[in-house]
């Protein structure tokens, strides 16, 4: 439990509690294959490899809170999304959320 603490401190962008309290879309980069084995239950899954083509599925209104399995994925998630307008920061590993 200590170490998984130590992780999300490391990985999760300090403000990824606030955005999600205020309703940021939780999105989850993985496959479709890592998503379907396990998820948290409020994210929505997609791909970091078609992201790009998907856009248009996210509300630009809301924030968002990516996630991978590791963060590094996430990570170029959000640098897309912020270059795409959005309002996104990285959320680290999902099971840490």
């Amino acid at each position: 439990m200590f170490f998984k603490k130590i992780i999300k401190m490391m990985m999760s962008n300090s403000n990824t509690e606030e955005y999600l309290n205020n309703g940021a879309i939780l999105l989850d980069v993985r496959t479709e294959t890592e998503f379907s084995d396990g998820h948290h239950p409020k994210s929505v899954n997609i791909p970091l490899q078609v992201l790009k083509s998907r856009l248009s599925e996210l509300d630009n209104q809301k924030a968002i809170v990516t996630v991978c399995r590791s963060g590094a994925r996430s990570g170029q998630a959000a640098i897309i999304l912020r270059e795409k307008g959005f309002d996104a920061i990285n959320g680290g590993p999902w099971n840490l959320i």
